[in-house]
């Protein structure tokens, strides 16, 4: 008897979404959005100039010299990083552990992929020397490796990867000859801003990086599906339309009727110009959720398990793996037992770290802030505007539940 996937579990359908922000939405941008409730015509693909000419300001604030050509906009990342994975062909590199929404793609497009070990301090970003060889090892096997998926602020892990690191990575890769798509859509979500420093693979290789981003990451609502990518700038009186990759994304988004919709535009487009209301909020976000991950953190490690030190985003990486016998005598032996036993324990969704390409045997975890922040709307909104969430009778209680869960694992 052919049986049905548990719920949740397995297919792409049911794998864990990025981790939200669970606030509001922003008043002025839920005002552009209705404003623009009755445009009927969604964006061209690629975005319309107005969408495209805000992207480009956004990278030009972070040091990237962009102009609104060098711009495509999609409804999303997954689209978009599946039009640019059919652009550029051939193999792809992704680190180990990496966002579970990156395999598919390549998966989709009938692409091999191959995960590469990270150094001991981050993830998101592979292992130099290790990826020379796994490189290596691919072409003397007959492959084709021509892609490489890294994020310095990464998913799963929340780590920001050291900038020397960054720098030795890309240059290996460059040196083998792939194209490096960086993932920065979590770039914006620093908890500390001003002591880690980032620094993105573009502004290490100018002509061999794209850089992605979603902005559900900080700057607007996941629900609103749109995302961006910044080419590197090209000589127009260059460009070939069999080798120029911005028009080949635009051929693929085309053919799929990927485009963003058009009341979303004038919205994301705000939101990519960044004024103070939304800056404002994105950090005072990231703040809280930093606040509510390094809680999550010290309880980890109180019950004996192991976690690198959250630096960005709404989440946490967890190996459990020191609790291995606590766990086994619960009946929980690999990452799948363990995602099914604490999204029930914990009564909110928690992804194994098979989901993001780890090994199964390894008892790895992902988890999300959102749970900490509260119940209801008022409860997240007094989380977000609180001196110190941490004092919050509702936080304090979901804080002492999860570090309960850990514990009685030993």
């Amino acid at each position: 008897m052919r049986q049905k996937a548990p719920e949740g579990r397995g297919p792409v359908r049911y794998g864990p979404p990025a981790p939200e922000t669970g606030l509001p939405v922003l008043p002025v941008l839920a005002g552009l959005l209705a404003a623009a409730a009755g445009r009927t015509t969604p964006e061209p693909p690629g975005g319309g100039p107005v969408l495209r000419e805000a992207a480009a300001g956004y990278w030009w604030r972070r040091g990237l010299r962009t102009h609104p050509e060098d711009v495509v906009a999609a409804p999303g990342a997954p689209a978009l990083l599946l039009a640019l994975l059919a652009a550029h062909g051939g193999d792809v590199l992704l680190p180990r552990p990496c966002p579970a929404w990156w395999t598919p793609q390549a998966r989709l497009l009938g692409r091999p992929t191959y995960h590469v070990p990270t150094p001991a301090e981050c993830g998101g970003v592979p292992d130099p020397y290790a990826l020379m060889e796994t490189v290596r090892r691919v072409r003397a096997e007959g492959g084709d490796p021509r892609v490489l998926l890294l994020s310095v602020a990464d998913d799963p892990t929340a780590t920001v990867a050291p900038p020397e690191t960054v720098r030795e990575a890309c240059e290996a890769a460059v040196a083998e000859g792939l194209h490096i798509i960086s993932d920065e859509t979590w770039r914006d979500t620093l908890h500390h801003p001003h002591d880690t420093v980032l620094l993105g693979p573009a502004e290490m290789c100018p002509d061999d990086v794209t850089v992605l981003s979603d902005l559900g990451g900080a700057l607007a609502p996941a629900a609103w599906p749109c995302a961006v990518a910044r080419f590197p700038p090209t000589d127009p009186s260059r460009a070939d339309r069999w080798t120029d990759r911005r028009a080949r994304v635009l051929d693929v988004l085309t053919a799929l009727g990927a485009v963003v919709p058009g009341p979303v535009a004038p919205a994301a487009a705000h939101a990519l110009d960044e004024p103070e209301d939304v800056t404002v909020r994105a950090r005072r976000a990231a703040a809280v959720h930093g606040r509510l991950a390094a809680a999550a953190h010290r309880a980890v490690l109180s019950a004996g398990a192991l976690a690198r030190p959250p630096q960005a985003g709404r989440h946490l990486y967890a190996d459990l793996g020191p609790l291995r016998s606590g766990l086994a005598a619960r009946g929980v032996t690999d990452s799948l037992e363990l995602e099914s036993h604490l999204t029930a324990r914990l009564g909110a969704p928690t992804a194994g770290g098979h989901r993001f390409g780890d090994e199964l045997g390894a008892l790895r975890v992902r988890f999300g802030t959102v749970v900490f922040l509260g119940a209801t709307e008022e409860e997240r909104a007094e989380t977000l505007d609180a001196r110190d969430p941490l004092e919050l009778p509702h936080v304090a209680r979901k804080l002492a539940e999860f570090g309960g869960a850990l514990e009685e694992l030993r």
